[in-house]
């Protein structure tokens, strides 16, 4: 079943027969109204944002890293704003709800996997880089066949994670204004994309920032809310709520064990294992992460960005285990309602109008619109986001460094990153709208599972080994890409069942959902064999100058020198 269905238990108080509509209790005029004025002012306050910032972007500084001009505490709520994405909130908590146990793996995942990334690669890659993860790369390695490996992987891991926040824009707009036919969803997800390419276009990375600092305060202050509202359902009583999730789940102790999503066959184990493994090491690899740390003016303000993005981060991952248990507690998630047939995608919104008053309520309905415009901002935050960093990867690493040779002007530069941001938006779309039945944590686990194969191995390699040179880059950047593609190709999330994005064939000839724990490794072994066969050694000429820029942030402005 692929339309969104709301359970019988949710009165309506004006039915329609419109196609593709389904009677909502948000559909009276007047909760609709205050829908349609919610999502209207999170879109003209950020829109905003984007004109104001777009007057302050005099150069490609400007426009690629903000000008360098955050504070640490700014930029930690920037991080966490673009950490804490549409997955988290959405994704995760849905499939708490539906997979008790199994669910909960995504948010300590994420959690530690931040950590990985803060203690191996943020400072580090911060200091040694400039305005893209391909500028650390080419600091000691040939400038083309680098910039295009790695700008290559920037834009297909973006596209990956893009299509997680298209998928939970069309679900969440589905649900309140009671879209269930595909095809009107899909006309969300195009506007959605619309957004982020106007986002993009004009704001640049000032423009962009702002809209995520607004973005995380919003967030973290209705997770608060609901989470609140939540344990007050259960008297703050967490054994209570995890006692009625089960219960309400109609299946028992296994509710709160591991199995239900991967089960407790050999298979269903690895494919566990391997989304842990892709969960742990992929933000590492995420390059909308990582460029975050160039919009800093020193090392002591990354340091401070960090130390707040890790408060806010640790904070929001432990409130959405209280969302995810509390859906499964107080909402229907038998098969056939509204939070199975979404894969969990609408669990915080109907979540939020269940604790403020239940369907039909006045409180139930401006808590439904508040967090929806919250998570909505959400999307547009971390879209707005990763198309920026496609757009500036393609532009300053394929066109100013490998076509043009570093002969081009800013301006020319900064064109050909506006229409960059065109196309990749117009292919996240494109590709989104047959992925709509797919949870979309799941989605961003396999953008983690292709970070984690493709960029982590260079990344490390080139921090920590004197020996690695173009060629192990190269090979390693490849041989991960290409091998987690093919396997999420060969896999049942392409096709093999009712739900994988093409229904009617099967060639799933992949038995895992994530490719992490084969391409991973295929990653890292790339990267020795590319080592030791290729014949250059002149990167090891520049590894100690290398090793210091990393650790002092000593000429960390300047560009490559060959």
């Amino acid at each position: 079943m692929n339309v969104l269905s709301i359970p019988a238990a949710i009165p309506t108080a004006i039915p329609t027969t419109v196609p593709g509509l389904i009677p909502l209790a948000d559909a009276e005029p007047g909760n609709r109204a205050l829908t349609i004025s919610l999502f209207s002012a999170v879109v003209a306050v950020t829109l905003y944002i984007t004109w104001w910032a777009s007057r302050q972007n005099k150069s490609a500084a400007d426009y690629y890293a903000g000008g360098r001009s955050f504070s640490g505490a700014q930029n930690g709520l920037a991080v966490a704003g673009d950490y804490m994405s549409a997955a988290s909130f959405l994704g995760i908590s849905g499939s708490i709800a539906l997979y008790g146990y199994d669910g909960f793996l995504y948010s300590i995942g994420f959690l530690v996997a931040w950590l990985v990334a803060l203690l191996l690669i943020a400072e580090l890659l911060r200091n040694s880089g400039r305005f893209t993860m391909a500028d650390q790369l080419a600091f000691r390695m040939k400038q083309r066949p680098v910039r295009t490996a790695a700008a290559t992987s920037t834009i297909v891991v973006s596209i990956f994670y893009l299509l997680a926040q298209m998928v939970g824009a069309g679900s969440l707009v589905g649900l309140l204004l009671g879209v269930t036919n595909e095809g009107l969803k899909a006309g969300v997800i195009i506007l959605v994309g619309a957004l982020m390419i106007i986002y993009v276009t004009i704001g640049g990375m000032k423009g962009t920032t702002w809209v995520q600092i607004v973005k995380a305060v919003l967030l973290m202050t209705g997770t608060v809310l609901i989470t609140f509202l939540v344990l007050l359902k259960f008297d703050f009583n967490i054994s209570r709520m995890l006692g009625a999730a089960a219960e309400k789940s109609g299946k028992g102790a296994d509710f709160l064990q591991p199995g239900l999503l991967y089960g407790k066959d050999l298979v269903g184990q690895i494919d566990f294992l391997s989304l842990g493994l892709a969960l742990v090491l992929g933000t590492a690899g995420l390059p909308h992460i990582l460029i975050r740390f160039y919009t800093v003016p020193d090392s002591r303000s990354a340091r401070r960005s960090v130390q707040w993005a890790i408060g806010l981060i640790g904070a929001f991952y432990l409130m959405t285990l209280a969302l995810g248990f509390g859906a499964a507690a107080l909402l229907d998630t038998a098969k056939g309602s509204a939070v199975e047939v979404s894969k969990g995608n609408v669990a915080s919104p109907l979540l939020a109008e269940s604790v403020g008053g239940g369907a039909g309520s006045l409180g139930g309905s401006i808590l439904l619109a508040l967090i929806a415009a919250v998570a909505f901002a959400t999307i547009l935050a971390v879209v707005a986001g990763l198309t920026l960093t496609s757009a500036s990867s393609f532009a300053h690493d394929l066109y100013a460094n490998v076509l043009a040779k570093g002969q081009v002007s800013e301006k020319s530069e900064l064109r050909v990153a506006r229409f960059a941001a065109i196309g990749i938006g117009a292919v996240a779309i494109g590709l989104a709208i047959p992925a709509q039945r797919l949870n979309i944590a799941f989605l961003v686990a396999l953008a983690f599972a292709v970070a984690a194969s493709a960029n982590l191995p260079a990344l490390l390699f080139n921090l920590f080994w004197k020996r690695f040179n173009t060629s192990g880059a190269v090979w390693s950047i490849y041989g991960g890409l290409i091998a987690a593609v093919v396997l999420v190709f060969f896999s049942p999330v392409v096709s093999g069942s009712s739900t994988s994005m093409i229904t009617g064939a099967d060639f799933s000839y992949f038995p895992l959902s994530n490719p992490g724990i084969v391409s991973i490794p295929v990653g890292f072994l790339c990267g020795v064999l590319g080592t030791y066969l290729g014949r250059d050694r002149s990167s090891e000429l520049r590894y100690n100058e290398l090793s210091v820029r990393a650790l002092t942030g000593a000429g960390a402005e300047g560009p490559a020198k060959h």
